[in-house]
């Protein structure tokens, strides 16, 4: 699911912003944009966004601003070094390069060193807290689009046992239709081409009963409907129940789609086609909406 939030603390030695979105996933993808400061927390971010976030790709983005005014602000003497033998480095294989600027050296990551929260280590209470609030946030955010498209998924449901009633109703009137002419033409078929035989006229109408007999069991689609609303149910009480729903939903999808497909398999009239592909197109808009929710 998609979803948004994004929250801040200040402490001594500046604020902290964790920003969290998210878009539609099947698996987990998590991507983390750390300060090189904040580096040492990666897999404890990792960790506590995994235990709640199961299905999307999920970005999350930390940025420290640092409180000039915190504590004695001086200059890191051992970056200071190491940025001073980079530019000379740089100076004897590029002469013509502009030197540095004071602006360009204070803007060096780690240059700046204050009294208060200089040991990153010191930060990671500040930053697991901020990460608390951004991930209620966030998981707020996706409660009401889950919610949402429950709502939507409930109305489809509707929508199948609403198809599946009208089947049940016709289909009797589809089968003695089909029946009816498929006599016709046995007997039609089988009365010419046993003209003159030794068989007698009760022997071909029992012929033309055990083919009749077959034909129906081939086109009775009941067990398909019931299995229909079966698997219909089982979305409703998935859905009702809540949680990590989204991998049940997949599955009861498939099994939908199996029965729309066999129901179109043995339609025997236009009437099963079209709610065959009525049935076919609601679970694929159920089935898009699925891969959505966590």
């Amino acid at each position: 699911m998609t979803g948004y939030a994004d929250a801040s603390v200040t402490a001594d030695f500046g604020t902290l912003t964790v920003e969290l979105k998210a878009v539609n996933g099947r698996f987990l993808e998590l991507s983390l944009r750390l300060p090189e400061d904040l580096r040492s927390a990666e897999a404890a971010l990792r960790e506590r966004i995994a235990a709640l976030v199961a299905r999307g790709k999920v970005d999350c983005r930390v940025s420290l601003t640092r409180d000039p005014l915190a504590g004695a602000a001086r200059i890191n003497a051992a970056v200071l070094a190491q940025l001073t033998d980079l530019w000379r480095q740089v100076h004897a294989g590029l002469p013509q390069a502009t030197p540095l600027s004071t602006a360009d050296v204070l803007r060096w990551p780690g240059i700046i060193e204050t009294g208060a929260g200089a040991d990153p280590d010191g930060w990671r209470p500040a930053l697991l807290q901020v990460l608390e609030q951004a991930l209620a946030g966030f998981l707020a955010a996706r409660a009401r689009e889950g919610a949402a498209l429950s709502t939507a998924l409930l109305e489809r449901c509707a929508a199948i046992e609403g198809i599946v009633a009208q089947l049940r109703e016709a289909v009797p009137r589809i089968l003695a239709d089909a029946e009816r002419r498929l006599q016709e033409r046995l007997s039609q078929a089988l009365g010419k081409a046993l003209a003159g035989s030794a068989l007698s006229r009760e022997e071909i109408n029992d012929r033309i009963r055990q083919e009749l007999s077959v034909q129906g069991m081939r086109a009775d689609v009941a067990e398909e409907l019931d299995r229909l609303l079966a698997h219909v149910a089982e979305v409703r009480r998935t859905l009702h129940q809540g949680g990590g729903v989204g991998r049940r939903l997949d599955f009861l999808m498939q099994e939908l789609n199996r029965e729309a497909n066999t129901i179109g398999s043995k339609a025997s009239a236009v009437d099963m086609t079209n709610a065959a592909v009525e049935l076919k197109l609601l679970i694929e808009q159920m089935r898009e909406q699925v891969q959505n929710l966590e």
